[in-house]
């Protein structure tokens, strides 16, 4: 059982951000097996070249990771596992959200502050 979710979101955000860590993509890949190289929400993940197609592929692996652990039988013993890992996802994805968000207010308080600036020294 691997955490594909994180793996996938790791190596999408490693590509977002310009983290050029071969070790890391290594073990996030071997991580990922062959989702890695199959089409697929982990790949698409995985792939992601903007916050936005990041945080939506993350929210649908989320969904299949819901419906996985609504089909596991009770005496399962990777039921545990499963949902374990949904309550990391679900915390991860709200903590990826705040991140976005975050950025989202940095980009238009540049905006509001750059606004202010010419407010000062109005351009010529």
């Amino acid at each position: 059982m691997a955490c594909h979710e994180i793996a996938g979101l790791r190596l999408g955000l490693m590509r977002i951000l310009g983290i050029n860590n071969e070790a890391e993509k290594q073990h996030e890949l071997a991580e990922i097996g062959e989702s890695a190289h199959t089409p697929g929400l982990i790949r698409s993940l995985s792939e992601a070249d903007n916050l936005d197609r990041l945080k939506h592929f993350f929210d649908a692996a989320i969904s299949l990771l819901e419906e996985k652990v609504s089909r596991t039988r009770p005496d399962d013993p990777n039921l545990s596992y499963l949902r374990t890992l949904l309550v990391l996802t679900r915390k991860v994805d709200q903590d990826l959200g705040n991140q976005i968000d975050m950025l989202m207010r940095f980009y238009r308080d540049l905006d509001e502050m750059h606004d202010f600036v010419h407010e000062i020294y109005p351009a010529e």
